[in-house]
Formats: structure tokens, sequence, C-alpha cells
């Protein structure tokens, strides 16, 4: 027994186990599968067969998260910069100093118009497709369109119901995740949108909706002063954070009827 118990000390101290990062949920899985979920809903007939012919027996929302999946793969170290972009307070993208290494907008912006000229190989249509699919889902979650002083929320270090936290992280995944709900029931329980937001929410492009989410900054860094948050702060920003993500999975249908449709 002794010996048992010495080598597991062993075992964790050589492999330490971080929390924190066991916690951030890259928006987390969920609300990409989300997103991917209720894009399939608004894909025309046309745009429906091309993806699914890409993509196989794999659904949008399981392709969702495949940009995550990613990050610990060497030969894709340079797609880093790309879930997110730096937009400072009273300013436009047009107007920032771009990241040498890309960013969200820039990333977006090249892969609709590479899926758009057809001239990629079976293997890079389905990388790029993937991508946008996620990218898409990224330039929603408000906090993926940073200020540049915060590292989009991480640095803005919360309380999430008395447990640490950072404002990325409840915006990626912990608002979601304490409703319980999986990525199916999630959509079904959001998927509602009336003729007139579809009308509207099909408007603009990439910038314009950046641009977007940068007007939810008041509302999402309202915080109490010892920032401690909880059903309050949940309640305030609930309807944001589910309109988003119904944003998300109608302009990316939008976006996929445009390039296969």
């Amino acid at each position: 027994m002794t010996f048992l118990i010495t080598l597991i000390l062993s075992l964790l101290l050589i492999n330490p186990v971080d929390i924190s990062d066991n916690k951030q949920k890259k928006w987390g899985q969920t609300g990409h599968r989300i997103v991917g979920d209720i894009a399939a809903d608004y894909l025309d007939k046309k745009a429906e067969m091309a993806i699914s012919k890409i993509l196989g027996h794999e659904s949008m929302a399981i392709a969702s998260t495949w940009m995550d999946k990613i990050r610990s793969d060497s030969r894709y170290d340079h797609t880093h910069a790309w879930h997110w972009v730096t937009i400072p307070d009273g300013m436009t993208y047009e107007e920032t100093e771009k990241n040498p290494d890309g960013d969200l907008i820039n990333a977006l912006q090249t892969i609709i118009t590479e899926l758009k000229e057809g001239n990629l190989s079976e293997e890079e249509e389905a990388k790029k497709l993937k991508m946008l699919i996620h990218l898409v889902g990224d330039l929603h979650q408000p906090m993926h369109v940073g200020t540049g002083e915060d590292r989009g929320g991480n640095d803005t270090k919360v309380e999430w119901f008395y447990e640490p936290s950072n404002l990325h992280r409840v915006w990626d995944s912990e608002i979601i995740d304490d409703t319980k709900l999986s990525y199916t029931e999630f959509s079904n329980a959001v998927n509602h949108p009336t003729e007139e937001q579809l009308r509207e929410w099909q408007q603009g492009d990439i910038l314009d909706w950046a641009h977007e989410s940068m007007e939810y900054r008041d509302q999402i860094y309202d915080l109490p002063d010892d920032n401690q948050i909880g059903y309050q702060y949940q309640y305030n920003n609930r309807d944001l954070l589910d309109q988003q993500l119904l944003k998300a999975g109608v302009r990316l249908a939008y976006v996929l009827n445009q390039i296969y449709g």
C-alpha cells in the first residue's frame, strides 16, 4: 500500500493536473456545436448537399470543434491567432494595427474567398470548411473581439458562483454549461427566430458582425466591485448569449449558402 501511494504521488509530481485548464473548454465545445446545429437548419438544398459531400458522415455540429482540437498539432501553429481579433474601443477594424500572425477577421475573409474560388483539394476544402464553421462561432462570442487590454477577458478575474474564473471563460463555456443542456437541447430551446430577425441578421458581412460584437462590451463588463458573479450576472446576460449563438448559426448558414448555394 505504501509503495502504491508513493507511485501515485510521483506520477502527480511528474504530470501535475492543471484544474483551471480542464475547466476552460474552448464558445466551449457545447457553444460551437450549438452554432453548427442551428446553421444546418438554414442551409438551402444545394449547400446542404455540397457540405454533406465534403464532411461525409460528420455533422457541422461535430466538425465545429475541429479547430480547437488541432491546437496541439504544430502543423497548425500558424492558426493560433485566428481565433480572435483586437479592436480597441472607439476604433474600427480598418483603423487598427494588424497582428502579423493574422486575426479572426482576416482569417474568415481569406477562407471565404478560398472556398468561393473552389481551387482547393478535397482535403484542404474540408479543413477550410471546418475552420469557417468554427470561426464564425468565435466572431459572435463577444470576448473574441477584444479591446487589447485584458486578452479578451482572460485577464479579468472573476469568481463564478464562488469559484475562480475569468470573464472570457464565463462567456466561452460557464454560462452555457450551467444550463445542463446538451447542444441539441440548447439549440432546440433557442432556435426560434422571427422572420424579421432572419432578414435582419442575414445582412452585412464579417466586418459588420465584428463591430456588432463590440457593441456589447458595456453590458459584458458591467461587474460588481468584488467581481463575484453568479445568478444576477447570468440573468442579465443570458438573453444576449442565446441571441449570439442563434445569430451565429443563422449567419453561418447565410455564408455557406453564398459559397455553395
